[in-house]
């Protein structure tokens, strides 16, 4: 923290920290501002005097906080704040007329020392769109956050990316965000499995009165990468003629569950998007695999064998200096 800072902005960063931090203790509180324990008092004495009631308990377990009903000022931020603000915003690569604009609002309430070099930051730096970003409805998100707050059953309508629709009720756990994409991780009853679920999908929330209890071990970002490649409309297995430990860096987790064999591994999973798996993923994965079963992810590998073929005039060659190689 500066060393030149005055007591009016020290008292400032104090009662930033008791928000941040109820039941801090004294000399946490003067580590925090780089001054002795005697004047981390005295800016808790400003704030009682300026009519910020501030609560103490004494004990072991004792500290200060913030009263009840305390009125708070303007939230205040630092230049670094700033710029990362700006930094974190650009690099979600905000597209929607809202977020740009909630973003120039707090450029503009800035002070201006602070603010000067975010605005610049703000005129001067772009972000690329990221073709596999998706936003969801702000509506739909919000009324998910809520229900998993309150511990709420909801049942939730969706769309798969193939047209499929259905409706399934389910307990949501966490809303996670992965790659510009936003997940629901929830526990579905209609399938007695965790499930995900891609908000912007989905078409409609209706809370239910029931609620549910998430796994005292919940850990909602591993959680997800584990089920992405579960419950959707098209089963998929692969067996590729590798080791798994060679095999498990190509594959992404929505693929599936990469599972050990006698000769190899095997990835089991399900899709709804047959040509997305044969195209985007499978593809690209350097070791000879066929599909043992998943008969609409064989006629995608098919057509995409066959297009591939075509670009050759017509015929695949064994020599992988000439052609094409592998077995799909």
């Amino acid at each position: 923290m500066p060393t030149d800072l005055s007591p009016t902005a020290r008292a400032l960063r104090a009662m930033e920290t008791l928000q941040a931090r109820p039941g801090v203790t004294a000399g946490e509180l003067a580590a925090g501002l780089g001054v002795t324990e005697r004047a981390a008092r005295r800016y808790i004495g400003i704030l009682r005097e300026a009519g910020i009631p501030v609560e103490s308990t004494r004990g072991p377990y004792g500290g200060y906080r913030l009263g009840r009903g305390t009125r708070l000022p303007p939230v205040a931020f630092t230049e670094p704040e700033a710029l990362g603000l700006v930094m974190a915003v650009l690099n979600g690569q905000p597209t929607a007329t809202d977020v740009g604009a909630a973003l120039d609002k707090v450029i503009r309430a800035l002070p201006e020392s602070v603010g000067r070099q975010a605005a610049a930051l703000r005129e001067y730096a772009s972000a690329a769109p990221d073709r596999f970003a998706a936003r969801p409805d702000l509506a739909t998100t919000s009324t998910l956050v809520a229900a998993i707050a309150d511990r709420r059953r909801v049942v939730v309508a969706y769309r798969s990316e193939s047209g499929n629709q259905w409706k399934a009720e389910v307990d949501p756990w966490a809303v996670v965000v992965r790659h510009g994409r936003w997940y629901l991780l929830c526990y579905s009853h209609h399938a007695d499995a965790v499930r995900t679920y891609r908000i912007d999908r989905v078409r409609q929330v209706q809370r239910s009165t029931h609620t549910f209890e998430p796994p005292d071990d919940l850990d909602p970002v591993a959680a997800l990468e584990e089920h992405l490649g579960a419950g959707w409309e098209f089963a998929t297995r692969v067996v590729f003629d590798a080791p798994l430990a060679e095999v498990a860096p190509w594959i992404r987790p929505p693929m599936g569950r990469l599972e050990p064999s006698r000769d190899g591994c095997v990835l089991v999973g399900s899709t709804s998007n047959p040509t997305m798996y044969a195209q985007e993923w499978l593809a690209n994965v350097p070791f000879p695999f066929r599909v043992e079963s998943g008969p609409e992810l064989r006629a995608a590998i098919a057509r995409l064998a066959s297009r591939l073929a075509a670009a050759l005039g017509g015929q695949l060659m064994d020599d992988p200096g000439r052609g094409l190689q592998g077995r799909g």
